[in-house]
């Protein structure tokens, strides 16, 4: 969404000191909030972006949750069973659960809500390929009956990767996503206040008071979420640099992304602790290849990547501190994660003298290649290191600097572009079946990469029947890929965010979550 042209000092002025008028049932102002954008697509089923993840795990609830340790557990269902076969599902919600127009929620919400949003998400599909039947059997039970068996149920039902498998009312799952919601009722433990909605400024959530929690302390996405913040207050900023004077200035309570450049100064500032994480709470850079563009078609010379990928140079050269930064992972499914892999990994690590080697062995030719990088970001610097690394290799590399927006138009063409940089969240990008580079073998994907082999392998693990299998099956793709090389990883990070000390109990993940905390 587009931003008018604001100063820092108008920025604090008109989006922190703007009179907050609370209704009857908020009698404190709101704890103040700066996202990493802001919410402008209010349907989660609508799109995959991370700020509407975010804030549709705040208004809505979902069948099934992550936890900490990336295993599925109930979140609205009471209780589940599946029949020796496994072509039945039955699912009983929890009683007591409400939208917030105060409608109970129902069966039938649950049946319109899914086949409104399988069809957009890709494990979503995969489901629905294998579904014969899904039907509400009274009020709060619904059955799934499969064609096939499919042990992934579950983890695609409570998968935390966007477009999120939320429940809706069924008047509003009816609504086609072409159209897009515009009225955000969920079950969730805040509700959306759309009179006090100001966008380009605020959105405030207040806590639902009709919201049950589940018994279970919360963990990560899942567990009971309980809510003793009356409100919280989405504040958009126009820059991050503006996002962390106002932390400083205790005029923000919680700042998602800190600038990096910042970092010591609000180290020492009184009343704000940082917060960082590892494992799958941590991003994952990559460099994505075009394999429809030549040379890239040629596997031998994209395994030259990996020896040009200096992924110590790359987040140094970033700003990231070793603290907030993983070793060098040669893992497509993150290191310190439930599927960390080493396969492939001799062919990787950055060496300059051998990526020149490997490459005068291979039918390059001098070619020029285009590495698109956006202005300014993260990303951008990552890219200029690994240009760097292919140029001394002899690559004829050029960097080609854009705007996000015209980055993803050239990305969706088959020609004019060679690689480009990028992050993910970890959480998309630890399992097979999400990672985006990984995942998207043999499909209408911009980098347009295909091994069947992986795309098997894909398959045998959707309907694998236990963990040990699983981690198998990761383990083999995770070979494939390194000699496939759908991308490059370039670095494994945190980026932390602040916190003002009176703001307590904050939920302990990369995701912004406000249930459990407390002022």
């Amino acid at each position: 969404m587009e931003q008018p042209a604001i100063t820092r000092r108008a920025a604090l002025g008109a989006g922190l000191a703007l009179p907050f008028t609370p209704s009857a049932r908020a009698q404190s102002a709101p704890v103040n909030i700066v996202l990493e954008s802001e919410v402008v697509i209010l349907d989660p089923h609508a799109t995959t972006a991370a700020i509407t993840r975010t804030f549709a795990y705040h208004v809505f609830d979902t069948l099934f949750s992550m936890d900490g340790k990336g295993m599925i557990r109930p979140q609205m269902v009471e209780a589940w069973e599946s029949s020796a076969d496994g072509l039945r599902w039955d699912f009983r919600l929890r009683p007591n659960l409400r939208f917030h127009d105060n409608a109970p929620v129902t069966a039938r919400d649950v049946v319109a809500s899914l086949d409104r949003w399988a069809p957009r998400d890709s494990l979503g599909r995969m489901l629905w390929a294998a579904k014969g039947d899904l039907q509400a059997v009274d009020e709060r039970s619904f059955r799934l009956t499969l064609t096939r068996p499919f042990p992934m149920v579950l983890d695609v039902l409570g998968k935390p990767n966007a477009p999120l498998p939320v429940i809706l009312p069924e008047r509003l799952a009816r609504i086609p996503v072409e159209q897009r919601i515009r009225e955000p009722v969920g079950s969730g433990p805040f509700r959306f206040r759309q009179a006090d909605w100001r966008p380009g400024n605020v959105m405030i959530l207040e806590r639902f008071e009709g919201y049950v929690p589940r018994e279970e302390p919360s963990d990560f996405l899942a567990g009971g979420r309980r809510v003793h913040l009356p409100a919280i207050a989405l504040r958009v900023m126009p820059d991050p640099a503006t996002g962390a004077t106002a932390l400083m200035a205790g005029e923000v309570d919680y700042m998602q992304y800190l600038p990096f450049d910042l970092l010591p100064r609000l180290e020492r500032t009184r009343g704000v602790r940082l917060a960082a994480f590892g494992g799958i709470h941590q991003f994952q850079g990559n460099f994505r290849v075009n394999h429809a563009a030549a040379p890239m078609d040629d596997p031998a010379i994209r395994r030259v990547l990996w020896r040009c990928a200096d992924q110590t140079a790359t987040l140094t050269a970033i700003g990231i501190p070793e603290r907030f930064r993983a070793p060098a992972c040669p893992s497509f499914f993150l290191c310190d994660a439930p599927l960390s892999s080493t396969a492939g990994a001799e062919m990787m690590g950055f060496d300059a003298d051998e990526a020149r080697r490997m490459l005068q062995a291979t039918n390059y030719r001098g070619q020029k290649l285009a590495f698109l990088t956006t202005a300014g970001g993260i990303s951008q610097t990552a890219a200029q290191v690994m240009i760097q690394n292919m140029q001394r290799a002899g690559f004829d590399a050029e960097e080609q600097v854009m705007d996000w927006g015209t980055l993803l138009a050239r990305r969706g063409r088959r020609e004019g572009w060679h690689i480009f940089a990028v992050y993910a969240n970890g959480t998309d990008m630890f399992s097979p079946l999400t990672n985006f580079y990984v995942s998207n073998t043999c499909a209408d994907y911009p980098g347009w990469d295909c091994d069947r082999d992986i795309e098997r392998l894909l398959r045998e693990f959707a309907n694998a029947g236990d963990a040990d299998q699983r981690k198998r099956l990761a383990e083999e793709i995770q070979g494939h890929a390194a000699r496939h090389v759908p991308s490059v990883m370039w670095g494994q990070f945190t980026i932390p965010a602040g916190i003002r000390e009176r703001l307590r109990d904050v939920p302990q993940a990369a995701y912004p979550m406000f249930w459990d905390a407390r002022v």
